[in-house]
């Protein structure tokens, strides 16, 4: 049965980093807690919105992009995946697809229902996942699904890249339109300015020597901007409830320079971003 803890106000993430840090210290476990957090009643600040639109490339709208939900979930999620009890040192953890499913458009002035759920610890090819699944509801409604999947690498041979799963969404189909592209510049501020609105503060994403000490040459955008920053590229093409699965390849290193392509299909886009090698690819359905 699973334990359900209502939060009475969201939680920070500084505390929770300082546990993640506790738990390098201790041995991985075999079973994910049986517990959903609940943190109810959550308002939007429309400044940070406008501050996290900008960030992302996005227009400035009274409708919540389908990437915020993630971003005012995380804490609950920061704050499960550091805990005592939870089987997987949360640094070290690599976030390799993200699914996202918008049930409706949602308004700012709404109030949120906020759930995070971390589900089906499994084997992998490099290591042991699982989902953490966050949820947005209103008025008793879910509006919002979000099912991000985390990698712990176990292997002694594994490197920095995430790897795919097998099931990631496809840069291309048959029977789709000529892809479309732009080329993006990426200062090295992208992954601070993502942080401050995020609240992900991790250093590979802020930091050159944080970066490095997780094996990377300097620091790495955020997967989760970069969605973000491929959804504000098809703004106004998009329908108001979709799905949108993406994978994570390899590492985004800041600053770069990359392509992003989308790609019109019977059931809605493909998009990719990619430089020498990819980035990311994803697939929105309607």
């Amino acid at each position: 049965m699973v334990a359900v803890v209502e939060l009475s106000e969201g939680p920070g993430t500084s505390a929770a980093y300082a546990r993640a840090a506790l738990g390098l210290l201790r041995r991985p476990g075999s079973a994910l807690p049986d517990v959903e957090l609940v943190h109810r009643g959550v308002r939007v600040s429309r400044d940070h919105l406008a501050r996290y639109d900008r960030v992302c490339g996005m227009r400035l709208t009274d409708a919540l992009p389908a990437t915020y939900p993630h971003v005012l979930a995380f804490p609950l999620a920061m704050r499960l995946m550091s805990a005592a009890e939870f089987p997987l040192p949360m640094i070290g953890l690599v976030h390799v697809a993200n699914r996202i499913t918008l049930h409706r458009p949602i308004d700012a002035s709404s109030r949120l229902d906020l759930s995070v759920r971390a589900v089906d610890l499994r084997s992998h090819a490099r290591g042991r996942q699982f989902d953490m699944v966050a949820t947005a509801s209103v008025d008793g409604e879910e509006v919002w699904r979000g099912v991000s999947t985390y990698l712990r690498k176990e292997s002694a041979a594994s490197s920095p890249a995430a790897s795919l799963p097998a099931s990631s969404p496809a840069s291309s189909a048959a029977g789709d339109s000529p892809a479309a592209g732009a080329v993006w510049r990426l200062p090295a501020r992208v992954g601070t300015d993502y942080a401050a609105v995020s609240a992900d503060r991790n250093p590979i994403h802020t930091s050159r020597l944080g970066a490095k000490l997780f094996g990377f040459p300097r620091q790495i955008a955020h997967g989760m901007w970069t969605k973000a920053r491929c959804l504000a590229a098809l703004e106004g093409r998009l329908p108001e409830s979709y799905t949108v699965e993406v994978a994570f390849k390899q590492p985004i290193l800041l600053p770069s320079t990359v392509r992003f392509t989308s790609s019109a299909t019977g059931a809605g886009w493909t998009f990719a971003v990619h430089s020498k090698r990819p980035h990311l690819t994803g697939t929105v359905t309607g």
